[in-house]
Formats: C-alpha cells, structure tokens, sequence
C-alpha cells in the first residue's frame, strides 16, 4: 500500500515497538509544532486527541527507553519535505530581487 498523501498519520510513535509506528513516515520526515512552537523531542503524538509524549532532556528509564511526559494541546504535524518544497520557490525569488 502506498500512501502519497500530503497529511501525517492521525497517531505516530517512533519506538518501532509501538503499534503507531510508521517507518514510512518517519523517513520521509515529520515534524510537530505544539501549541504553535516547532518541538523536536516529540516521541509520540495524537491529533484527533491533542496530546503528546516529549523525551526529558537525557533520562532513561531502566529498560533504556527516553523519560517522556505527556502534555495536552494543539498539535500540528506536516511533512518536512512538503514545507522545504514550499520554502524554496521564496527563497529563489528574493536572491532575483537582490
């Protein structure tokens, strides 16, 4: 099954143990901005629900797992190859204004 939507699934986990995990994604690359600030720790996410799991800075658990916290509030994923397409076309027109 290939997928070529533009939208991130509803739930993604990357602990590839996790049932939300999608190799596919990841790789093609998602971020997450929550609560309208762009985030790079997130372990897990849930639109539909509103919540994340952020890493704590360095911690481990004793089974080697990050230390997560979970928080509630607007969740945004996107693709990242999607918004550097979408920055570059900006990009070249202002090196012609210059």
């Amino acid at each position: 099954m290939t997928d070529t939507t533009d939208t991130p699934p509803d739930r993604l986990s990357t602990d590839p143990r996790s049932d939300h995990y999608d190799a596919d994604a990841l790789q093609r690359g998602v971020g997450i901005r929550f609560k309208g600030v762009e985030k790079t720790n997130i372990e897990e996410y849930c639109v539909s629900e509103g919540w994340v799991k952020m890493a704590i800075s360095k911690s481990r658990d004793r089974f080697g797992q990050p230390m997560t916290m979970k928080m509630s509030g607007t969740v945004e994923p996107y693709y990242r190859d999607i918004a550097a397409d979408a920055d570059a076309p900006g990009e070249t027109d202002a090196e012609q204004a210059d």
